[in-house]
């Protein structure tokens, strides 16, 4: 099996993520979504991966660290403790993570590998030959924003996903809805 990177991110029309390390908007349905996309499994013995930066696992409310019912990754190239935290690791690389993601005892723990920011990291990942799916939100509205995410290819196909609602969704008067689009390159 090779792996597979899900991006999993909400943006703006001006493709903003954040504001002062925090969502720009509160959208309870989408928070909803992406805790259900991000810690669903098919095997109830497995957990998914969710690969975050040093800014995004900071900007997690400390009563919700590490994201429950998952195995968190933090990539940082400073030194951070998370002895404390459980199913949480800390890599200096992505390289890094991705060896422990392949290594064979590990491997048996996880079902699916879920990025989730920010930007530096989503871009990486895009960037690597595992960049796999991208479920975007994509929220139709403006936000000031200082965090964006990166450009996307106009490669990517969008497809339909069963788990993913296909309608446009509002809340607060704020209309949004998912997209998933998948890497063609993929395994080529």
């Amino acid at each position: 099996m090779s792996l597979k990177f899900n991006l999993i991110a909400a943006a703006c029309e001006n493709m903003g993520i954040g504001y002062n390390n925090n969502l720009p908007w509160r959208l309870k349905t989408e928070m909803e979504y992406f805790t259900r996309m991000t810690t669903a499994t098919q095997d109830p013995t497995k957990k998914n991966v969710v690969l975050m930066g040093r800014k995004t696992w900071d900007c997690i409310p400390h009563k919700y660290k590490p994201l429950a019912n998952r195995i968190n990754f933090v990539l940082s190239r400073n030194i951070m403790n998370l002895k404390l935290y459980k199913d949480t690791f800390h890599f200096k690389s992505l390289d890094e993570a991705l060896a422990k993601l392949q290594d064979d005892l590990f491997k048996s723990q996880y079902e699916k590998i879920w990025v989730i920011g920010g930007s530096n990291i989503y871009k990486l990942t895009m960037d690597s030959k595992h960049f796999y799916r991208l479920y975007l939100t994509e929220i139709k509205k403006v936000y000031e924003c200082d965090t964006f995410f990166p450009k996307i290819d106009n490669s990517l196909q969008e497809i339909k996903d069963p788990t993913v609602p296909n309608e446009e969704q509002e809340e607060n008067g704020v209309k949004f809805q998912y997209k998933v689009y998948q890497n063609p390159q993929f395994d080529k």
